[in-house]
């Protein structure tokens, strides 16, 4: 009822009714008439507006009633009673009026949203839209009394300001967050930020940073729980979520701009907190770098923050005590990396900071140049373990998914990329060379959008190391197989690197010319798979296989093979490098077996003596050369005759199955095949019969190194030795465990013996020195230390019984897989076939394993017939081949250490015959 006579009264134009009637009313009454009518949502406008028209703010009571009014309705808006609507239109009728208030009856209002503030007790916090206003009249104010004295309305506002940040204020705001939509959340940050300037810098920042360290850390848990169904929504989807964090960081960093002391704040913060970051500071530091004053700061403070994280994870991997001690966490390097992943949602003014961020960790943990010019791990890429490792990985994960991400940067980093391939000669670069392969395995055609970039490179190859070369090509050669004007370009550089004056410039060239014999195939030759060659992980998937694209590749092909021939009238080094090439190529390029094979059978000739009565059997001195009293190699003899060997015995084995179906066409490769054979079935008879003197490298020979002659006779033993090696592993390939060939084996071997005992006795280091390196492949040595220790087929025991006979034989055989595998280690391949391969390397790393490991557990030490010399036994020496195994899987092949265990874990239950 009274309700209804207020807005009856109201409509009226009796106003001095209206004004007596309130007046009649108590404050009780007036107020339930509000509350009531706010929560029925009915007529509360026309009542607010009645006692507005009733309450003349001239007079004390009107005055004092329209107070009674504000003091009312702000902790009913803020009470979460009222409908959002009806809340909404009481606090925008009170806001018209705000003004008319006179200003005591503003400080009263001013204080009591100071003291809401400061207890806690704003409710849902409807009623803050209300302040702002009530700070403005109150400036506007002329006088107002405060203490014994007086204030101008703009001191008393600045008062009031400064009592509410020197409150909990910031607090209660932050704890805010949680309760508004996420779309509220950008402008109430730019609100704190302005407060912020007032003071309480750290507990804004660190409150902010809390909020949506707090949000990600919901959003990944319901991405790992993977619960939500079809039916459900996320609490908030991540693609509006990381919108707000971009705007919200936009923010930060704009304040930043201006408040310098916020920017200090803020790095002083993370400092002090040792590192604590989560995804949302990381974005943000890395959009804070963007200012050139705190960009030093905060990449020394990314990189050590990332550096001691992996230290400590590295000490708590390796302690179950640490483990159990402190919990698990997420490590600074993955959250890096959701950084990345995050800012595909439009953070620009991120990406940049993290393309500096992966280059300083690249360069600043990357590997470094160790004495003579050798990094720490030559050669094949080793498993990152060591922090500085893993560090250095990171940055490359990180440019790696930037790149695959954000186009813009896409230029820059493949321009960073190949510049320090280029610049950085004196220090290592394997790991730019593993980013810029990543990139093209993962992004192939994104690349040849750049291909100038690449093809600019190629003009630096004559001059760059002959490592980064091969890794650089290796890397970029898939892009060669669908980018015709790419691979013009090298082609040009190659032909111009072929005639360089410097010896690298020359190797480079070949490095690349084979790289294109063994990825450009011609139609009808093998399949990778039957070639038992697998393809290196940088391949991309392109049909170039076509009859046309055939054609030209034999073309192509046959004229890189007619440049490659003037390799064989150049330095050893490079003949080499064409040798160790050309077994890979025919596997990968079999069409190109009789060209290659022609080639190698015109090249041995030069150094063959075909008259069948003479020894030896091959020209030594046409193997040196002399420049006034300086004697160098000329034809590395045991390496063309090792390539020879290797060539003709893949060949066969693969055209042995299709023998029935060859045609006129094979005629040439026959020919050639037949007088390959009875080259080598020569050169084994009469290398059998020579004796050291026929070389004139008896006992009385000189091999002092600082003499013309002690030289030459060094190089001639060398090369006898590698040749009767060579010869060995071929005769016992074609042998078929016949007992008269394993009989002319090991005359091969006790010849072979004989020059390395005189060069270990004439080297003037005794015990000490070591053997030239061996020209046997890792696979046949896999192949003969199981048929010397496990074969127990009793149709070959006669054959085998030859060689166990020899405990000269079996310890060099056992030598020979302990060199070889110190090379793997050293280097991460070997010399020959399958050296290159990393899987078939570790397949044959687990057979010579379980060999040695039944070898040495079977056979005790005391049983064993060490031979004539006390030197070293075979259990000895398996002994320490297994360390030597064991050290080298740890470096080359972490993630496969247990199967390399697994393979040889029956080697206790097989006992031969």
């Amino acid at each position: 009822m009274m309700m209804e006579k207020i807005v009856s009264l109201s409509d009226g134009e009796n106003i001095d009714e209206l004004q007596q009637y309130l007046s009649s009313l108590t404050d009780d009454q007036l107020t339930m008439v509000v509350t009531n009518s706010a929560l029925k949502g009915k007529d509360i406008g026309a009542i607010v507006k009645a006692i507005f028209k009733g309450s003349p703010p001239s007079t004390p009571k009107g005055a004092s009633r329209r107070l009674l009014l504000y003091q009312h309705c702000i902790p009913l808006c803020d009470s979460g009673d009222l409908q959002t609507e009806v809340a909404s239109d009481i606090l925008g009728l009170l806001m018209l009026e705000t003004h008319n208030l006179p200003g005591p009856s503003l400080a009263q209002l001013a204080s009591l949203f100071v003291d809401a503030i400061k207890t806690g007790k704003m409710g849902n916090g409807k009623s803050m839209e209300l302040f702002p206003t009530v700070l403005t009249a109150l400036a506007s104010t002329e006088a107002l009394s405060y203490g014994k004295g007086e204030l101008s309305g703009e001191e008393y506002k600045k008062q009031v300001i400064n009592s509410l940040c020197s409150s909990r204020i910031c607090e209660c705001i932050l704890l805010m967050f949680l309760k508004l939509d996420l779309q509220e959340i950008p402008p109430l940050v730019y609100q704190l930020l302005l407060l912020a300037a007032k003071g309480c810098k750290k507990q804004v920042l660190e409150g902010i940073i809390s909020y949506f360290t707090e949000q990600d850390l919901r959003q990944k848990e319901e991405q790992n729980n993977g619960e939500i169904s079809d039916l459900e929504v996320q609490s908030v989807p991540e693609d509006q979520l990381r919108h707000v964090e971009g705007t919200a960081i936009l923010h930060i960093v704009f304040a930043m701009r201006l408040d310098h002391e916020l920017g200090r704040e803020f790095l002083k913060s993370l400092k002090g907190s040792q590192g604590d970051l989560c995804p949302f500071s990381i974005a943000l530091l890395l959009s804070v770098a963007r200012i050139p004053r705190y960009e030093e700061q905060v990449f020394e403070l990314l990189k050590g923050a990332i550096s001691k994280d992996l230290k400590n994870e590295q000490l708590r991997h390796g302690s179950k005590f640490l483990q159990d001690l402190l919990p698990q966490r997420c490590s600074l390097a993955q959250m890096i990396l959701d950084t990345v992943k995050n800012s595909v949602f439009g953070w620009d003014h991120v990406t940049q900071g993290l393309v500096q961020l992966g280059f300083i960790l690249m360069d600043s943990f990357g590997p470094k140049a160790a004495p003579f010019g050798k990094t720490a791990a030559e050669g094949a890429i080793v498993t990152a373990k060591t922090p500085t490792q893993q560090a250095c990985r990171l940055g490359g994960q990180v440019l790696l998914e930037g790149f695959k991400m954000h186009e813009p940067i896409r230029v820059e980093i493949l321009e960073q990329v190949l510049n320090r391939l280029v610049t950085k000669t004196a220090t290592p670069v394997t790991h730019f060379i593993e980013l810029l392969s990543d990139i093209v395995v993962s992004a192939p055609m994104i690349l040849l959008e750049s291909s100038s970039k690449v093809t600019e490179t190629f003009d630096h190859l004559s001059y760059l190391p002959l490592a980064t070369v091969q890794g650089l090509l290796k890397a970029v050669q898939p892009l060669l197989k669908v980018s015709m004007s790419m691979k013009d370009a090298l082609i040009l550089v190659l032909r111009k690197a072929m005639f360089s004056s410097q010896l690298d410039g020359r190797k480079s060239a070949l490095t690349g010319f084979l790289l294109l014999l063994k990825n450009f195939r011609v139609l009808g030759s093998l399949s990778s798979s039957q070639a038992s060659q697998t393809i290196s992980s940088s391949q991309v998937q392109v049909d170039v296989h076509s009859r046309y694209n055939s054609a030209a590749n034999e073309a192509f092909c046959l004229e890189i093979l007619s440049s490659l021939r003037r390799c064989l009238g150049q330095q050893a080094d490079v003949r080499l490098m064409l040798y160790e090439g050309f077994h890979d190529v025919i596997r990968r390029n079999s069409q190109l077996a009789s060209s290659i094979m022609q080639t190698l059978l015109s090249q041995l000739r030069r150094y063959y003596e075909p008259e069948q009565d003479l020894l030896p059997p091959v020209k030594l001195e046409s193997c040196i050369s002399a420049q006034g009293d300086q004697v160098f190699l000329q034809e590395p003899l045991s390496h063309l005759l090792s390539c020879t060997v290797h060539c003709l015995l893949w060949y066969q084995g693969m055209s042995q199955p299709n023998a029935g179906e060859s045609d006129n066409d094979d005629d040439d490769e026959g020919g050639v095949q037949a007088e390959l054979q009875s080259l080598l079935e020569s050169i084994t008879r009469r290398m059998i019969k020579c004796e050291l003197e026929d070389f004139e490298l008896d006992k009385s020979a000189e091999f002092s190194v600082v003499s013309s002659v002690g030289v030459k006779n060094s190089i001639y033993a060398v090369l006898v030795m590698g040749v009767y090696e060579v010869l060995m592993e071929y005769n016992f390939t074609k042998a078929n465990y016949s007992k008269s060939v394993f009989e002319e084996v090991l005359e091969l071997f006790k010849r072979y013996n004989k020059m390395a005992q005189i060069l270990r006795e004439k080297s003037g280091k005794g015990k000490s020195s070591k053997s030239p390196r061996s020209l046997l492949s890792i696979g046949f040595v896999s192949t003969l230390l199981t048929a010397l220790f496990r074969d127990s087929t009793q149709s070959r025991d006669e054959a085998l019984t030859v060689l166990r006979s020899s405990g000269d034989f079996l310890r060099y055989s056992v030598s020979v897989a302990l060199q070889k595998v110190t090379q793997l280690e050293d280097t991460g391949h070997t010399d020959g076939p399958d050296g290159q391969n990393t899987d078939k390397t570790f397949r044959h790393l687990c057979d010579i394993t379980s060999v040695l490991m039944w070898r040495y557990t079977n056979i005790p030490c005391a049983v064993e017939d060490a031979g004539k010399e006390k030197r070293c036994s075979v259990s000895l020496l398996c002994l320490e081949g297994l360390l030597r195994i064991f050290s080298t899987c740890l470096l080359r092949y972490p993630a496969r250490l247990v199967q390399l265990l697994s393979a040889n874990g029956d080697t206790h239950t097989h006992t031969p015959n």
